[in-house]
């Protein structure tokens, strides 16, 4: 794994930035929000391969996406770089991001 220079431990990257064709794309970051299927529960996050990160959530490695699986990715958005895909999810997981969020998430349920 490797961290951004002077950022938090929990700032971490967890896989390499080459782009392939399993999820990953090259350079850019995702951040989306995730629809619990079978609660109206939502989960924000960011990465830099999408399909591996749902197929974690969807498989029971994070305690709090465990309980309420199977999800759904209700909304993405890319970003050339890492800061600025960890800005916008602290943004959504903020008071009026969260406001943002439940007009997307309401449409879906």
């Amino acid at each position: 794994m490797r961290r951004i220079a002077g950022s938090p431990a929990s700032t971490r990257i967890r896989s390499s930035m080459r782009g392939g064709s399993n999820g990953r794309t090259k350079n850019m970051f995702i951040v989306y929000l995730l629809k619990s299927d079978i609660a109206n529960k939502s989960y924000v996050g960011v990465t830099n391969d999408i399909k591996r990160r749902l197929n974690e959530h969807n498989s029971g490695k994070h305690a709090y996406t465990k309980r309420y699986m199977p999800w759904t990715i209700i909304y993405m958005k890319k970003f050339n770089n890492f800061i600025d895909a960890r800005k916008k999810e602290k943004y959504l997981k903020s008071a009026n991001g969260r406001k943002f969020l439940k007009k997307i998430f309401d449409t879906f349920k």
